[in-house]
């Protein structure tokens, strides 16, 4: 009898452990399926995100001040107008070229900073043409710095020159310069861009736009700074922004913007 009651207790406790066993294995599956699926649902927001970051920067990328284009358009005009066919040629051409290259650059995300100086060059080269002797440029590049293994975010540079363009040197009564240097850090794959205008600077700006809209308006537009914000948030990138008015610095008159660009899909 003590022998069948010591074998029922055994059977039971067998029960009982084969239970508990087969309880914690259900529960350990279960867990590991529900951070499977967690993991799954992370993944996929953060891929939808990518997706959403990718179809608002081809969106902003692709924009070109259609300013720009129309204020080109007439001066090649003015200058067939004028009977000066090798002027216009040679806007015409430019601007041709730079158009090419717009609709290229515009379907990646990243070029070159070889690449982004040949635009720059080129865009700024049309300006002088429209401005006559009222503009000039400068592009300085640190010896040290590898233009060619460096990138940076597609026409990043573009519209901060317009603007130095368009609200600094274009309310000028005399000749304006803009200066464009670029720059290695300490940081691996870390460079700075800054962009000098002795135009009349952000300040002045910004006044003048309120008193034509009542508005008090930022020198560079919306577009730009809603640009570096996605670029940032998409993990990609590192971009420092500051613009400042050279006067607040005792640096003469204009704008200065400087950029620390952080490439961190090759840190």
């Amino acid at each position: 009898m003590m022998s069948d009651l010591t074998t029922l207790y055994i059977t039971f406790f067998i029960s009982v452990f084969a239970v508990v066993v087969g309880m914690a294995i259900i529960f350990a599956t279960f867990n590991n399926r529900k951070n499977q699926l967690l993991q799954q649902q992370l993944e996929d927001q953060l891929a939808a995100q990518k997706r959403q970051h990718a179809t608002e920067l081809n969106a902003l990328r692709s924009q070109l001040n259609p300013h720009f284009v129309h204020n080109s358009l007439n001066a090649i005009q003015y200058y067939i107008q004028r009977n000066e066919v090798e002027i216009s040629e040679d806007y015409l051409t430019k601007f041709s070229k730079l158009m090419r290259l717009f609709f290229d650059y515009s379907r990646t995300k990243t070029i070159t900073l070889e690449e982004e100086i040949s635009f720059i060059n080129k865009y700024l080269e049309i300006e002088k043409l429209r401005f006559e002797d009222k503009l000039s440029y400068e592009i300085t590049i640190d010896k040290s710095l590898d233009i060619n293994q460096h990138s940076i975010p597609t026409m990043l540079l573009q519209p901060m020159l317009e603007n130095a363009v368009n609200h600094g040197i274009f309310h000028k009564t005399s000749a304006g310069i803009i200066e464009i240097e670029l720059s290695r850090t300490m940081i691996e794959n870390q460079y700075i861009v800054q962009i000098k205008d002795d135009g009349i600077g952000i300040n002045r700006t910004k006044t003048i736009h309120k008193k034509s809209t009542g508005i008090a308006s930022a020198h560079s537009s919306h577009v730009i700074e809603e640009r570096f914000e996605i670029l940032n948030d998409s993990g990609d990138w590192e971009i420092d922004y500051k613009i400042t008015d050279r006067s607040d610095l005792n640096d003469g008159t204009g704008t200065m913007v400087e950029l620390t660009i952080l490439n961190l899909q090759d840190s």
